[in-house]
């Protein structure tokens, strides 16, 4: 990894939903660091022949730092982290961990606090609950689930937060009608989702489409970097050349390479591992630069982008 990490241990593994796991992690040695609602770590994974690195929201009370738990849904298409994490990982073995992040924190001004969560997605929310809680927040949790293969929590949290809980099993039939439920909110509420990038496009068109300021529109989404034409990369510093094959990223073969760069998000949204590009075109994937800045092409997202051609030449 590109920034020091926390070795922890794997305290206890439990399935929670179908295809959710349930980790805890506790330090190898010395505390863990204290972190906000909506935080989240990476976690590398010792496979081969490359380690997996993937961001998980923290679920536990952040006032409960003895140790992390996160909540991992195995995708069978995924680039392998999930599958290691389901059947490699046991009790006892030992991960690397970055230290927390925040990218998703809530925004304490609002006047109401509209959760949205798909899935998996509900995981960053189990931390801003109890922080809402004690806030005496205005709050209301409306959950998308399948309840064959996600649903995680939903007993628990039916129980704890009774009529501020909406649950919508879509097996079941149960359907979120959007634009009702963003059209029926006060003024000040602020909305944030987390889940697929379907719910996530959704929720956010909707809200524009009904006036919404951007402002009040919070999401949270780790995608994997997807595949792409294989190319080469020359370090300009260096005048090293790498090649980044089809299935890897840029930031994969530099960290391979021992090049460090910061990253928090590894999903093209923070904007920690923005490099410069001195030469050739780049296949834009990210979230964070605007298309301005898209057009210039004078940057890159390492983590998810890559090149439109052959080769690119970049500033490290």
């Amino acid at each position: 990894m590109s920034i020091d990490t926390i070795q922890v241990r794997v305290t206890a593994i439990a399935e929670v939903a179908p295809a959710i796991r349930e980790f805890t992690l506790a330090p190898v040695g010395g505390e863990l660091l204290p972190f906000s609602p909506g935080s989240h770590v990476v976690v590398e994974m010792p496979a081969e022949p490359r380690p997996h690195r993937n961001a998980y929201s923290l679920l536990s009370d952040p006032r409960e730092s003895g140790s992390y738990r996160i909540a991992v849904r195995r995708q069978e298409t995924s680039r392998g982290g999930s599958i290691y994490m389901h059947e490699s990982v046991a009790v006892g073995d030992e991960l690397s961990i970055t230290p927390p992040a925040n990218l998703f924190s809530p925004a304490w001004s609002a006047r109401k606090h509209l959760l949205v969560a798909g899935g998996v997605g509900i995981t960053p929310f189990m931390s801003y609950l109890p922080e809402l809680e004690r806030r005496g927040a205005n709050f209301e949790l409306h959950y998308l689930y399948r309840s064959s293969s996600t649903g995680a929590y939903r007993e628990q949290l039916e129980q704890t937060l009774g009529e501020r809980c909406f649950l919508y099993d879509s097996e079941a039939g149960n359907r979120c009608e959007l634009g009702t439920l963003l059209a029926d909110q006060p003024r000040g509420t602020h909305v944030y989702i987390c889940g697929p990038e379907t719910l996530i496009a959704g929720v956010h068109e909707v809200a524009q489409s009904l006036g919404w300021p951007e402002s009040h529109i919070h999401y949270e989404a780790f995608a994997a970097p997807q595949p792409g034409n294989p190319f080469e990369v020359e370090l300009a510093r260096s005048g090293v050349t790498l090649n980044v094959d089809a299935d890897s990223s840029l930031l994969e073969v530099l960290e391979g390479a021992q090049v460090q760069v910061p990253n928090l998000c590894r999903g093209g949204v923070c904007g920690q591992c923005q490099t410069r590009v001195l030469s050739g075109d780049v296949e834009h994937r990210d979230e964070f630069l605007s298309a301005a800045e898209r057009e210039q092409g004078e940057s890159i997202m390492p983590c998810v982008s890559r090149a439109a051609g052959k080769r690119l030449v970049i500033d490290l």
